[in-house]
């Protein structure tokens, strides 16, 4: 049961932005808002407040219910309604930021299930590359950063959720006719002569570190974070190129062949959220359906 004297705190807490201010507002202590404010969301089932440093942002139920709290009475059923809608999934919206290629490939089908499963559940969605799509989830801007990594870097989501979705193996794109097209397989150091078409910064700093682990700085003479724009570059033979898996997927090559490349460069597809946002019903469907999409035979 939700009681008016526990939405009382939660608006305190939303409007000063801290339980140590709320807590002068109502001129009691802060452990005792922090109590208060835990009991209201045992009693809702869900998160009500994200918390990033000393700062507090509501979540979705916590907005709901603060909309509601200025009729407590009045407005006390329909806010538990509203609220046990969320966390039973008969309610409630996502916020999804994707990479491209991650958008064509692997959310649609996460998508699709999800709506099947939980029509009442809202998904918007948004393109941008990590690190971007990292600082938007940090900000707010977003509830899910569908991000990559190339190598690990034991620090840099340490503060986040990191749901692991698959492995992608980066493969090279030759045009037909090219030597490497037949072969099947090509060393990396074997195309140091070629002029090369690169993809998104990331990408292309990767592509620079690999080349040059293998001896050689690769011309660049084309950029664009567009993967079909890569393929007709490629596919006109105006050079070569190296592109996720995940990529490819989504574009049928025209004029292009993928080989193996070697060394093997891989990159690491995870889900991203915030650890409260980690318990809300309706991300924490979001990140199952995004890794069922993501397995591979």
């Amino acid at each position: 049961m939700i009681e008016a004297r526990h939405l009382r705190v939660l608006r305190a807490v939303a409007a000063t932005g801290s339980f140590s201010a709320a807590a002068r507002d109502l001129g009691c202590t802060q452990p005792a808002v922090s109590q208060q404010m835990k009991a209201l969301e045992t009693s809702a089932g869900t998160p009500l407040l994200i918390r990033t440093g000393r700062e507090m942002r509501l979540t979705q139920a916590g907005e709901v219910l603060v909309r509601h709290a200025a009729g407590i009475l009045a407005g006390l059923t329909a806010a538990e309604e509203e609220v046990a809608a969320i966390a039973g999934l008969r309610a409630g919206r996502v916020r999804l930021v994707s990479f491209p290629s991650g958008s064509s490939t692997l959310v649609p089908a996460a998508l699709a299930a999800l709506r099947a499963a939980h029509p009442g559940t809202r998904v918007s969605l948004e393109e941008a590359e990590p690190p971007r799509s990292v600082e938007m989830l940090r900000e707010g801007d977003c509830d899910i950063a569908l991000a990559f990594r190339y190598g690990s870097n034991a620090t840099e989501w340490d503060d986040l959720v990191v749901r692991p979705l698959l492995v992608d193996r980066l493969v090279g794109l030759v045009p037909d006719g090219h030597p490497a097209a037949e072969a099947g397989t090509v060393a990396i150091k074997d195309l140091a002569d070629e002029s090369w078409i690169a993809g998104c910064p990331r990408c292309r700093r990767q592509l620079v570190e690999v080349c040059e682990e293998s001896g050689f700085t690769p011309r660049i003479d084309f950029a664009t974070d567009d993967h079909p724009a890569v393929i007709g570059l490629v596919g006109a033979g105006l050079g070569v190129a190296v592109m996720p898996e995940l990529a490819v997927e989504s574009v049928r090559p025209k004029g292009a062949r993928t080989v193996t490349v070697e060394p093997a460069v891989e990159r690491e597809i995870v889900a991203l959220t915030l650890p409260d946002l980690a318990q809300v019903p309706a991300v924490a469907a979001t990140l199952d359906q995004l890794a069922r999409a993501s397995a591979r035979d």
